[in-house]
């Protein structure tokens, strides 16, 4: 089966934004020294996840209110309404409140400093 192995971020402001995702996950970033800006992202090593990349986004950022064009990565949380306050204490966007997946958790949906659209999702089994 093909599975996802690699997440990409354009920004910007990669600077802005590697301390808005550093800040509300506690992501780590390196400069990769090729021949373009581009930093590795380390999420960590706790349960199952993958690990990503910045590169300076080539083009004006997402309209607002544009329909989502591109596959939205989700980070699973502890609190789905701490990552909420989070994201806007460090200069994002809430783009869907928290809500309710039966039987599987909460979700939410933010924009992080560059426009870019990212879900939140903590378990719990009991919610409805």
């Amino acid at each position: 089966m093909n599975r996802p192995t690699h997440f990409e971020i354009h920004a910007v402001d990669p600077e802005r934004a590697i301390a808005f995702y550093t800040a509300v996950f506690g992501w780590k970033f390196h400069k990769w020294e090729g021949p373009v800006d581009y930093w590795l992202i380390d999420t960590g090593v706790e349960g199952p996840g993958i690990n990503g990349g910045m590169v300076r986004r080539m083009g004006p950022a997402p309209a607002e209110g544009a329909p989502v064009s591109s596959f939205v990565n989700s980070v699973k949380v502890a609190s789905c309404d701490g990552s909420v306050v989070a994201i806007t204490a460090n200069g994002g966007t809430i783009a869907l409140p928290k809500m309710p997946i039966p039987g599987m958790g909460w979700l939410a949906y933010g924009k992080d400093t560059e426009g870019n659209l990212f879900g939140v999702m903590q378990d719990d089994a009991l919610a409805k």
